[in-house]
C-alpha cells in the first residue's frame, strides 16, 4: 500500500463523550474526555474551520441512539454540521446520497458495536472504494472506536472470549476494511484483559504487529505507520517478528499455543511507536531526534 496523505483514529471504545450535570446530583462533573483530547485531537486533525462530520452507525444495533450520543457531543465542541449514516443493508450502502456526502466531508467516524456488521456493509463496494482513495489521496481523516477501529486492518479480529484465549481457535479472525496491513488490532483492551486474545491473533498471522487499545485510549496513525498514543489509558503492541518458536499450526484445537520470544511495548499518552522499524519512542521529540541522527551519520 503507498503511503497515504490521510490519518487514522482508532479509538479503544467505551470513550467518555463527556459528562453532562444531573440536576438531582450535588457532584461536579467535568469534561474529561475532551480535555484528553480524543474527539478533540480528531478535530484538531481536519484542516478545516467548520468541519462536515459524518458518523457511521452501522456497527451498532442502537443507531439512533449512538448517532445522538456523537451529535450531542461534537456539539459541545462546537461542531454544528454532524450527519449520521444509518448503513443497514447493502442497498443502504449503494445510496448515492451517502455516497455524495463522503465525497464532500472532512472526516469519518465509524462507532462501535459489531465489526462483522461493517465488513458485511462494506467490502467490495463503491463506498469502501472511495473512503480508501480519500485516505490514501488527501488530508482526510477517518475514525473508528471499538469495532469501528478494529474493522481497520486487513485481518480482523472477529470474537472469541479473553479467558480460552491461547487455546487455538479460541480467536476468530476474518476479513477488515484493509486501511492497514501487517496490524490487527484489538479494543477494550486492558479492562476486558485481552492480551492473550491479542497474542494469539498475532501468532497465527506471523510477521504482523498487534495494537491493543485500552478504554478512553486512542492512536493516531500517521503516513500508515506512526502510532502516537492519544487518550488516558494504555496502548499495548505485541510484536511478532521475532517469535522464535510457537506450536500454533501443530497443536490440536482447544490445546494450549506456546510462544517463544513474542516483543511487547505499553505505550502511555504521548508515547510514539514505528510500525515499519518496529521501534518506541518516548515523545515526538525524541523521535525528531532519532531521525535527525540517522540523517547526520548518513552524511
Amino acid at each position: 500500500m503507498e503511503i497515504p496523505k490521510g490519518k487514522l483514529i482508532a479509538v479503544g471504545g467505551n470513550e467518555d463523550k463527556g459528562s453532562y450535570p444531573n440536576p438531582k446530583s450535588k457532584k461536579k462533573y467535568y469534561l474529561d474526555f475532551f480535555e484528553l483530547g480524543i474527539l478533540k485531537r480528531f478535530l484538531k486533525e481536519i484542516p478545516t474551520k467548520n468541519p462536515h462530520i459524518e458518523v457511521v452507525t452501522t456497527a451498532s444495533m442502537i443507531p439512533e441512539e449512538v448517532g445522538e450520543r456523537y451529535t450531542s457531543a461534537f456539539g459541545i465542541l462546537g461542531v454544528e454540521n454532524v450527519q449520521l449514516m444509518h448503513i443497514r443493508n447493502e442497498e443502504d450502502a449503494k445510496n448515492p446520497d451517502y455516497m455524495e456526502r463522503v465525497k464532500q466531508c472532512d472526516g469519518i467516524m465509524f462507532s462501535g458495536g459489531d465489526q462483522s456488521r461493517i465488513t458485511r456493509m462494506f467490502l467490495n463496494t463503491e463506498i469502501l472504494d472511495l473512503l480508501k482513495s480519500r485516505y490514501i489521496n488527501e488530508n482526510f481523516v477517518l475514525a473508528g472506536t471499538s469495532a469501528g477501529a478494529m474493522a481497520m486492518s486487513k485481518e480482523m479480529i472477529k470474537g472469541g472470549s479473553a479467558p480460552e484465549s491461547l487455546l487455538r481457535g479460541a480467536v476468530k479472525m476474518g476479513q477488515g476494511l484493509n486501511l492497514l496491513e501487517g496490524v490487527i488490532i484489538d479494543t477494550h483492551f486492558v479492562v476486558r484483559g485481552r492480551f492473550g486474545r491479542l497474542m494469539e491473533a498475532v501468532v497465527t498471522h506471523p510477521k504482523s504487529i498487534g495494537i491493543g487499545l485500552g478504554e478512553d485510549t486512542g492512536v493516531l496513525i500517521t503516513e500508515g505507520h506512526m502510532i502516537e498514543t492519544i487518550g488516558s489509558n494504555l496502548v499495548v503492541i505485541v510484536d511478532g517478528h521475532e517469535v522464535k518458536y510457537t506450536n500454533v499450526k501443530e497443536v490440536e484445537a482447544g490445546r494450549p499455543v506456546a510462544i517463544d520470544h513474542m516483543v511487547m511495548h505499553v505505550l502511555a499518552k504521548g508515547n510514539l511507536y514505528d510500525i515499519n522499524s518496529r521501534t518506541f519512542y518516548q515523545s515526538e521529540e525524541a523521535y525528531k531526534h532519532a531521525q535527525l541522527t540517522a540523517e547526520v551519520n548518513k552524511v
